[in-house]
């Protein structure tokens, strides 16, 4: 019974306060407002658009304000002597007297002085100073405005400096006169750059070139042309598969769509030659751009991909996963040009990179240092002479022209030096084989 007495004072209660003028609203569903308004005088319709400002915004300005200019016009609108009526009665205006006269350098009325800090403030300000040595400190505190403004440049603190500051300390020129930080800014005129050129590459040709698998052709280049039609597309890449000298494809702002960047997952897939592939600035979707990582793991010959600047900026963690764990399935992608949101994803794709790069690097270290050592073998080989420079050095009389030599074995034998080589004793030889 408590509960059910609870809920009916509820109720009463939100039913009084839904009233106007001591009645209930459903009593004002069955009026008629036009016939109400008909029977209203002038006046009391004047009135009465006082003190209702109606919320319509198909309503000119007009009728919806309530201000009514009862005066005549005194003729047409004269905007100079206007101007001059307005500037008159401003001068003619008199000042309102000040309590308190104006001098200079007096403060008048209440100076602003800051609330003092309490205790955890200071413990906190005192927590956050850094220590970072005496010979750092010192330096610091020693060093010119002029300093102090390249070394925020090294920092990246583009904030504290404008532009001119800041490209003068990266090009080392000294900073501008009259350029501190209590300096005034002002605005520099901008640098003009030439319009670059238009891209006056033939599409028909290259195709033509891709297709007869020429051996001239080995970087492609179609950026920034419009108006490619998807059977150009299609046709360029229908030849890749079969193209063995193309090594690099510049595909960037040329409008490639979902349906032709399919076309180029498939190609990717059956060729064997291309290493840089650009296709930044399109309209391709992230499932798209995922189907096109994962075509490089068939080919393994593609080193730099980039395909950033897309119709989704965003790709989504789902996408950004499923991108990384074919990234780091593929050993021979060394540069990826992809917005990575998530910072799990950003890791794991660099991490791995940057292994490629090191194995790369390593085979080619390992391949120079092999050709360095077959080297000298074949230049065994040939006859030696010795030049007249290096005679000429010896204490002991001219040598004899040397004799030819035979063939030397796979595996050439120490070579004792010369009695007159002061480098080696007479009873000792060298410890490796030249």
């Amino acid at each position: 019974m408590a509960e059910t007495s609870s809920t009916t004072t509820t109720t009463t209660m939100t039913t009084q306060a839904a009233k106007l003028y001591g009645k209930d609203l459903s009593v004002y569903d069955d009026l008629d407002v036009d016939t109400l308004l008909s029977q209203l005088s002038p006046e009391e319709i004047s009135l009465l658009a006082k003190e209702v400002d109606p919320d319509d915004n198909l309503l000119p300005p007009s009728q919806r304000c309530s201000y009514e200019c009862e005066k005549e016009p005194t003729g047409p609108l004269d905007r100079k002597k206007l101007i001059e009526h307005i500037n008159k009665q401003a001068l003619e205006t008199p000042d309102r007297p000040e309590a308190k006269p104006f001098v200079a350098g007096v403060i008048r009325g209440k100076k602003w002085e800051p609330p003092e800090q309490s205790e955890k403030e200071r413990e906190a300000d005192e927590q956050i100073a850094i220590d970072m040595g005496d010979e750092y400190e010192h330096a610091l505190n020693d060093a010119t405005q002029e300093e102090i403004i390249d070394l925020a440049a090294i920092l990246g603190f583009h904030s504290m400096m404008n532009q001119d500051q800041y490209h003068a300390s990266l090009l080392n020129k000294g900073q501008p006169i009259g350029l501190g930080w209590d300096g005034v800014t002002k605005a520099t005129q901008p640098k003009a750059y030439p319009a670059e050129p238009p891209n006056l590459t033939d599409i028909d040709k290259t195709i033509r070139q891709v297709q007869e698998d020429d051996h001239t052709l080995t970087d492609l280049n179609w950026n920034n042309i419009k108006n490619i039609s998807d059977e150009k597309f299609e046709s360029l890449f229908e030849a890749l598969p079969e193209n063995t000298h193309l090594e690099v494809l510049n595909l960037t702002n040329v409008g490639l769509t979902d349906r032709v960047a399919l076309k180029l997952a498939e190609a990717l897939e059956r060729n064997q030659t291309l290493r840089v592939l650009n296709m930044e600035t399109n309209f391709v979707s992230p499932p798209v751009i995922v189907k096109i990582v994962k075509a490089l793991l068939k080919s393994r010959t593609i080193e730099e991909l980039r395909a950033a600047n897309q119709r989704s900026q965003v790709l989504g963690n789902k996408i950004e996963m499923e991108i990384t764990q074919l990234v780091e399935a593929n050993p021979s992608l060394l540069r990826l040009g992809l917005h990575l949101e998530y910072n799990d994803a950003r890791h794991r794709v660099a991490s791995h990179l940057q292994r490629n790069i090191d194995r790369r690097r390593r085979e080619i270290q390992e391949v120079r240092c092999a050709a360095t050592i077959r080297l000298p073998r074949a230049s065994l080989k040939q006859n030696i002479e010795v030049p007249e420079s290096i005679s000429s050095l010896s204490p002991s009389p001219s040598p004899q022209p040397l004799t030819p030599e035979p063939p030397m074995s796979e595996t050439p034998e120490p070579v004792a030096p010369l009695s007159s080589d002061p480098s080696y004793p007479a009873d000792e030889t060298p410890s490796e084989p030249i």
